[in-house]
């Protein structure tokens, strides 16, 4: 058995939707058996809940499920539909009837078991089964999604589960080292390790998301990604590199844009106030991202990012808690807008000097950092808001990532 996932863009119309069932029945005629897991038509998903909104300002966790999980059964009743009329024996199934059993968490529940004893036995008699994504059922019966990243989260679970591999279709032929529209000569990677893959992710990376990528991490499920609408070979996400393919010392560059970074001066007191101010800004719905400190005599210095921050609410909630905590002489700057630029590859290990260029290449085009993190894998640094595009260009030339023919 093989596991595919075709994403919205895939499914968007109706004759999208009769292409990828010529492309299933391709893979059925030689003799595959298929479980395909299907993202809600197009913008079916957004439709809703504006819907949703029309009648009620607030509508509850529970009922928005109820609603949001019907765009899958569309498109999976569609596809099944395309699939028989091609003559392939196909069946499709909700989350309810395959038994996908899920948290209680409105909006954001997580897969707890799947039981396979349905999909079995429909694929004794029929050559593919079509499954609704991003959608369980928790053990009272109460129908939940799995929130962003929902319909991969479903194909790697249905993989992991039935020790098979996963394929996952979109409008991209697969995982580029850095985002073709932005980057002239992008190269598309032929494979790609788990832990490379999880690091753009979470950097921004939308092939994949990236709690579907330790799914199949944490259960050794290989990945298959390539682009539903072409033959082109795509993009393989596995454990390791094969040892005969080079090993570069980094993989790809990768973006995320609306960031705001502050400065908070001269914060007096232990570390118990830091760990309370950064308390305070999360119970104001602050997503913080990198951060650094400096300690000196005796006060914090302290510098961090928040995603898509509200500045005037930011800076609220840290005067909040200085003067509820009676701390003076403090100083918050005004945030500025900055972009996070990241190089991510598992060759950083074994490669020297991989920093030194990183910034030298940075420093050719007048590019300031205003920030640095690092892991094992990955350096991260803060540009400017306007110089990410540049940013990432040049560090893509810097370490081969794109086709010197396309300049």
């Amino acid at each position: 058995m093989v596991v595919q996932k075709y994403g919205g863009s895939s499914v968007a119309t109706t004759e999208k939707i009769r292409g990828v069932a010529r492309k299933i029945k391709d893979r059925a005629a030689a003799g595959e058996k298929l479980a395909v897991v299907v993202s809600a038509m197009g913008k079916t998903t957004d439709g809703l809940i504006a819907l949703a909104r029309e009648v009620a300002p607030n509508p509850s966790a529970r009922e928005m499920d109820m609603l949001l999980t019907t765009g899958e059964q569309i498109s999976a009743a569609l596809l099944s539909m395309a699939l028989n009329g091609l003559g392939v024996p196909a069946i499709s199934h909700n989350a309810f009837q395959l038994g996908i059993v899920t948290s209680g968490n409105y909006s954001n529940a997580r897969i707890q078991d799947i039981d396979l004893s349905q999909l079995k036995r429909d694929l004794e008699r029929c050559d593919v089964v079509v499954i609704t994504g991003f959608q369980g059922v928790t053990p009272e019966g109460e129908l939940t999604t799995l929130g962003r990243g929902g319909s991969d989260t479903s194909a790697v679970a249905i993989a992991a589960k039935a020790g098979a591999r996963c394929e996952i279709y979109s409008d991209v032929p697969g995982i580029f080292t850095c985002d073709p529209n932005k980057v002239p000569g992008a190269r598309k990677l032929d494979c790609i390790t788990y832990d490379e893959m999880l690091e753009l992710a979470a950097l921004g990376a939308k092939v994949l998301h990236m709690r579907a990528v330790e799914l199949a991490q944490r259960y050794g499920v290989e990945l298959y990604c390539a682009s539903t609408f072409s033959d082109e070979r795509g993009t393989r996400v596995v454990k390791e590199l094969p040892e005969w393919m080079e090993h570069p010392a980094v993989t790809g560059v990768t973006v995320t844009r609306s960031q705001t970074k502050f400065v908070v001066k001269r914060i007096p007191g232990n570390g118990d106030v830091i760990s309370g101010l950064f308390q305070a800004l999360a119970a104001r719905g602050a997503t913080i991202d990198m951060i650094s400190m400096v300690r000196d005599e005796g006060l914090s210095f302290l510098t961090f990012t928040v995603l898509d921050g509200d500045t005037d609410r930011i800076v609220k909630a840290i005067s909040d808690y200085m003067e509820e905590h009676g701390l003076k002489g403090w100083e918050v700057e005004p945030g500025v807008p900055v972009a996070k630029v990241s190089a991510v590859g598992n060759g950083m290990n074994a490669s020297t000097g991989v920093a030194g260029r990183l910034f030298a290449a940075l420093r050719s085009r007048n590019i300031s950092i205003l920030g640095i993190s690092t892991s094992e894998i990955n350096i991260s640094v803060l540009v400017e808001g306007t110089s990410a595009d540049a940013a990432v260009e040049v560090l893509a030339r810097e370490f081969a990532l794109t086709d010197p023919r396309a300049s």
